[in-house]
């Protein structure tokens, strides 16, 4: 089965470089629900199983735009475990006061996830967001057991990044080594043998936008 992971529309705190993690939601820009109804399109005919989704609004709202563009009329189904990290006292700053305030916790955040350590932020570790997407990869899979059934999950930049790294099986401090993750990004994960192992199939793809990204698509 195959799990086609999304990272939600481009928002507000996206374009201002502003950590929105688990509690922080700004809206998606106008701009970004063109690119959600084109990734609709780009999936539109592909019979997914199921439609499921974080609890926050700009992935919930990704979620439905896409749904709304297939025609595939399911339901979006709320799902904890696709939340973004909690980043604790660092939701809602701007990356740069944030990287002036806590500057180990930052450069570790982003290139050394094996010395993240988030208790002084009152935020979330590594290991917890990948438990909880390796939890819902495996249910997934359980669910969904036959080779051609896909499921859709719309989640976040850092969550997904650090979910699918660990679903790919690789260490800690390895885990965000194939890069940041774009506003509307399509990524494909297939497993055969039941959610114990994947493996990448599509990665990142944002050609169906059919546009140059930004500097600030990537954040």
């Amino acid at each position: 089965m195959q799990i086609y992971f999304v990272r939600h529309g481009k928002t507000e705190w996206n374009l201002a470089s502003r950590f929105q993690g688990g509690h922080g939601d700004s809206p998606l820009l106008p701009e970004s629900l063109q690119d959600i109804k084109k990734l609709g399109l780009h999936l539109k005919g592909i019979q997914f199983r199921g439609i499921f989704s974080s609890p926050l609004q700009r992935a919930f709202n990704t979620a439905q735009g896409i749904d709304n563009a297939m025609n595939a009329q399911l339901p979006v189904v709320i799902d904890e475990r696709l939340r973004e990290f909690n980043l604790g006292d660092m939701e809602g700053m701007k990356f740069d006061d944030a990287a002036k305030k806590y500057p180990t916790q930052i450069d570790n955040f982003w290139n050394h996830p094996d010395k993240y350590d988030p208790r002084e932020l009152n935020g979330e570790t590594y290991e917890s967001v990948i438990a909880r997407g390796r939890d819902f990869a495996s249910e997934m899979a359980k669910r969904f057991p036959q080779d051609d059934d896909k499921v859709l999950a719309i989640s976040h930049g850092a969550a997904l990044s650090a979910i699918m790294g660990g679903l790919l099986g690789y260490p800690l401090k390895d885990v965000r080594k194939r890069g940041g993750l774009s506003n509307t990004s399509l990524t494909i994960l297939e497993t055969k043998d039941g959610g114990k192992s994947f493996k990448p199939v599509v990665w990142n793809e944002t050609d169906f936008l059919g546009r140059k990204l930004s500097k600030t698509d990537s954040l």
